[in-house]
């Protein structure tokens, strides 16, 4: 009996010693997940950057807190992004969005209870030298609307159910009107879709149609990028990173209509949409982008580690070389996690 207790003192000094042991390395690397996969839903136009700062960041999680880090990313339109957390609920760990007021108005505050606003960006339109009266886009951008009107020219916009790039694309079109004092928006939208105005508020059905051929909607605003560069689209609305990433030509419009001035809030505010998907109405504002990380999180800490990495200086270096501004300092609202508070600006 004697022998048998010694060998039970034994057995549990080594699970306490081991217990030690695993709490020792918690305790260095903040996390005792040895391997990850981290599941990433954001918007399209965040592809390019999220895929170099992820590899930054697997090295680093790798060398520095001895975990091994993959990523599970799915690009999409941001609407479509969140509602695979509501209406799928399907598991992630980050949500990034295009317009930051979809997480609050989709995610807050049943899947996440906080949000940062991290970087900027405006609507251009993009081209290639194939495109149809290219030269003359670049000679007289002030006549955007007339070439793309022309029966023989194609362009396109994503949807607006799916995408900020879609909806803030047909604002654009109808801040246009106000600028120029012309039927842009009607021209171009309401006689070639069904999509329409009353006054300065937009209606995007749920099942969004088109009238002619001359018109391409899809999903999100990258799915555009191959046709425009294949050639088979001439001109496609899209954010200026997202052009300059993938080398496009491209024309930028007035402040007063492009969404990126932020002291031109006002003015852009006089446009709204009513998104058939959501119900939801959306006004028109200043392109800011918004990231979160969920409640249910299967790597919690990791993601949240992920997102101080995204937030320091290899996060600005990634974005600026990418063409993207980023919010100096980047602003967060809600319950926010202490590894990031001295990195951003705290509201509400």
């Amino acid at each position: 009996m004697r022998r048998v207790g010694l060998l039970l003192t034994a057995v549990l000094l080594l699970a306490v010693l081991s217990a030690g042991c695993i709490s020792g390395s918690s305790g260095s690397t903040g996390t005792t997940e040895k391997e990850a996969t981290m599941i990433v839903f954001h918007a399209g136009s965040l592809s390019i950057p999220f895929q170099q700062l992820e590899k930054e960041f697997s090295a680093y999680a790798e060398k520095n807190l001895g975990v091994k880090v993959e990523f599970q990313d799915e690009a999409s339109g941001s609407v479509k992004a969140c509602r695979k957390v509501t209406d799928l609920h399907r598991e992630a760990d980050i949500v990034a969005t295009a317009d930051y007021t979809l997480i609050p108005q989709l995610l807050v505050p049943n899947y996440t209870d906080f949000y940062v606003l991290f970087a900027t960006n405006e609507i251009v339109i993009a081209f290639t030298n194939r495109s149809k009266y290219a030269d003359e886009m670049r000679a007289h951008p002030d006549r955007w609307y007339e070439i793309l009107a022309r029966p023989d020219v194609s362009f396109g916009f994503s949807d607006p159910n799916q995408d900020p790039c879609g909806y803030r694309s047909v604002m654009v079109m109808k801040l246009a009107d106000l600028y120029y004092n012309q039927s842009i928006f009607e021209t171009l939208v309401e006689k070639t879709t069904n999509i329409h105005a009353n006054g300065t508020h937009i209606y995007a059905p749920k099942e969004i149609e088109v009238k002619t051929n001359r018109i391409v909607i899809r999903p999100k605003e990258t799915d555009l990028t191959g046709l425009v560069e294949s050639g088979s689209l001439d001109y496609f609305f899209i954010y200026k990173s997202v052009a300059e990433q993938h080398n496009l030509s491209y024309i930028t419009l007035p402040d007063e209509i492009n969404l990126k001035d932020f002291s031109k809030a006002d003015y852009y505010r006089q446009v709204s949409i009513t998104l058939g998907s959501t119900g939801k109405t959306i006004e028109a504002k200043p392109i800011v982008y918004g990231i979160t990380v969920l409640k249910n999180a299967p790597h919690r800490e990791l993601a949240i580690k992920f997102l101080k990495f995204l937030l320091g200086e290899k996060g600005r270096e990634v974005f600026n070389e990418n063409h993207q501004d980023f919010l100096n300092p980047p602003v967060a609202f809600g319950n926010v996690p202490t590894e990031i508070k001295d990195m951003v600006e705290i509201k509400g």
